[in-house]
């Protein structure tokens, strides 16, 4: 048995769906545990992108399980379009399976409401909410309101629970917002049809999972977002409303922690950032627009444009002490090709002289009082693409790669060198390895 779970180490977007899409091949079930179509992953493959929201970045390979579990907020539009799109592009492996858990809570028109309604009435500084009304669904789901999967199978119940909550979130659209209200009937009658859609791919995603790993199948799981989004643990407010760190990949899926064999955490080769938040490393200079121009960094959900920096040592130990990290997959490492000279940020400093190398300040006011402490490495300008081992590497890379290894005490298992599923050097295999 070997089961392990990738996490994100930054604020996201750090290249997850390349590295579970390569992952993949290997594992037999591939289980998303948390977030929802607020996280998309961008895989390239032949040259032709692919850009996930709900579905499974394993969905493109042959004879795999590919779980939605009840830890992911589910949007039925959403999710029926993904896999419309999928099949349609003959991207969907006739023997391959997709389940969605029966537990999973699901995102209604309300949520959506409140969510945009919320994040138009805020001034000043906003959270930068995708609008998609993941923080909503949550909350319901915490306040014990939230409809589930196996609700919209039990036409009675979910009439009973719609007629509760719209009457709830009609008072706070209209008259907190001054926003027009949402139709109960005309919701009970959008869902039932998602219902129809959803049936066959509803089910017991926990005992699916146990039964696999009790046949000695290859488990990987799956996370969205990045570790310092994580409700308790990231930069709060600025997070998403899920626990983004690898111990909710049982509680989001339904396994035991004995389960788990390795973590991986995902860690690009610099810094970026969608929406607000603090983001001490950020540039704004020559170097930040090559980060984003070259990289690219554009929001997989959004399309917003990406803050960038240069490489936050910080944040990425706290990862790893809080996800208990085992080895670590760097990704875009190309995008720094031309830079002259790199910095890594390896702590922070207030101006009292207080300095955080192990974690950020829980005080924002604390943190927007840090500044970076840094060091400078020597760039290349060598074309790195090609490279399938580590000594085809420049000997600055090299010695850039040796350095990230030694500031965050965890050795490196994958450097992704391009966008494409084979531009990539492979030093670990977290599977084969355990």
């Amino acid at each position: 048995m070997a089961n392990v779970v990738v996490v994100g180490t930054q604020w996201g977007d750090e290249g997850k769906g390349k590295v579970v899409d390569l992952y993949a091949q290997n594992a037999d079930v591939i289980a998303r545990f948390q977030g929802g179509n607020n996280a998309g992953h961008t895989l390239v493959v032949k040259g032709e992108k692919t850009v996930l929201h709900l579905v499974p970045s394993g969905i493109l390979h042959d004879h795999k399980i590919c779980i939605i579990g009840n830890g992911v907020v589910v949007d039925p539009a959403v999710l029926l379009q993904e896999i419309d799109d999928l099949q349609g592009r003959n991207l969907f492996p006739s023997n391959s399976e997709l389940f969605v858990s029966e537990n999973a809570h699901i995102i209604m028109p309300y949520h959506q409401k409140i969510d945009a309604a919320r994040e138009a009435s805020v001034t000043g500084k906003k959270i930068g909410t995708t609008g998609r009304g993941i923080g909503p669904a949550y909350e319901d789901k915490a306040a014990r309101i939230g409809i589930r999967l196996s609700d919209l199978f039990d036409k009675d119940l979910l009439r009973e629970k719609l007629k509760r909550n719209c009457e709830e979130k009609n008072f706070y659209l209209t008259q907190f917002f001054k926003q027009e209200p949402v139709s109960c009937d005309a919701i009970y009658d959008q869902y039932l049809a998602y219902a129809d859609r959803l049936r066959p791919y509803a089910a017991n995603t926990s005992l699916i999972i146990s039964r696999e790993m009790n046949k000695g199948k290859k488990i990987l799981f799956e996370g969205a977002q990045g570790s310092l989004l994580d409700i308790d643990h990231g930069t709060y407010p600025y997070v998403t409303s899920s626990n983004t760190v690898s111990g909710n990949a049982c509680s989001g899926t339904g396994v035991g922690p004995s389960s788990i064999n390795a973590v991986v955490g995902l860690c690009k080769a610099y810094t970026t950032r969608v929406g607000e938040g603090p983001f001490i490393t950020e540039l704004s200079d020559a170097v930040g627009e090559h980060l984003q121009q070259v990289g690219q960094e554009f929001g997989a959900t959004t399309g917003r444009k990406r803050r960038c920096g240069w490489l936050d040592i910080v944040i990425v130990r706290q990862s790893v002490r809080v996800s208990g990290i085992t080895g670590i997959a760097l990704t875009k490492l190309d995008v720094l090709t031309g830079l002259d000279k790199l910095k890594i940020c390896t702590g922070y400093k207030t101006p009292k002289g207080d300095v955080y190398t192990e974690s950020i300040p829980a005080s924002l006011n604390v943190l927007a009082d840090c500044r970076p402490v840094y060091e400078e490495v020597d760039g290349w300008t060598e074309d790195i693409g090609k490279a399938r081992s580590m000594s085809e590497l420049p000997k600055n890379t090299r010695r850039y790669l040796e350095r990230i290894e030694a500031l965050t005490d965890t050795k490196l298992q994958l450097v992704s060198v391009g966008a494409g599923r084979e531009e990539t050097i492979i030093l670990k295999n977290p599977f084969s390895d355990i």
